[in-house]
């Protein structure tokens, strides 16, 4: 007897593969995110150690320790903030980028109804431009970096799209084999339990 919980295996298929992308997106959004932060508050960190030596050097011009001190905090929190701020910044620029370029991608593969290299490419050459239009300067500057980001989008994201589908292919295979193997080793076992 079945619960009123259970589904049909069919409906649940249905709506378990209705927009698979959409997973995909978030999570690789969140990721930018994420990896855009410490991109952000690495690069800061790195760029105050310059900072930090003229730092040392007006400690050792100080004889007073108060003044030292409030020399040591003040750096201390400047540097907080470069490095909060970087990281915030670094976040948002690339979680922005990589969730246009994902939308992207997505909406190609969706209008297109094939999920292909092109659609990786032309993701790529999109988000390029787009974000060569944001960049600050005069509109023959940002023209420029529209014509070069698509260019270098789509160069760059044609190839690894390529890669991104092999891989995607050749763990498809595994998995489907190791779910035939699997299948075949659990029907073998029922065959031997004894049915008394």
């Amino acid at each position: 007897m079945s619960s009123p919980d259970d589904k049909p295996p069919q409906e649940e298929d249905t709506i378990s593969k209705e927009n698979p992308r959409m997973g995909r997106w978030g999570t690789t959004t969140l990721l930018g995110v994420f990896a855009g932060l410490l991109y952000g508050g690495s690069k800061e960190a790195s760029a105050s150690v310059s900072k930090d030596a003229e730092v040392m050097l007006k400690l050792g011009s100080t004889p007073d320790k108060r003044e030292q001190y409030r020399l040591m905090r003040d750096a201390m929190e400047k540097r907080f903030v470069r490095v909060a701020r970087g990281s915030i910044v670094g976040g948002v620029r690339l979680g922005l980028f990589t969730s246009a370029f994902i939308g992207l991608q997505n909406l190609l593969a969706d209008k297109r109804g094939v999920d292909d290299v092109f659609n990786i490419a032309g993701a790529g050459s999109a988000t390029a431009a787009l974000f060569g239009l944001i960049l600050p300067g005069s509109a023959m500057w940002r023209a420029r970096n529209v014509l070069l980001g698509s260019v270098l989008g789509a160069g760059i994201c044609f190839p690894l799209g390529w890669v991104q589908l092999k891989l995607q292919q050749k763990a498809n295979e595994e998995i489907a084999s190791a779910k035939l193997s699997s299948d075949s080793n659990e029907a073998g076992e029922m065959s031997g339990v004894c049915k008394c």
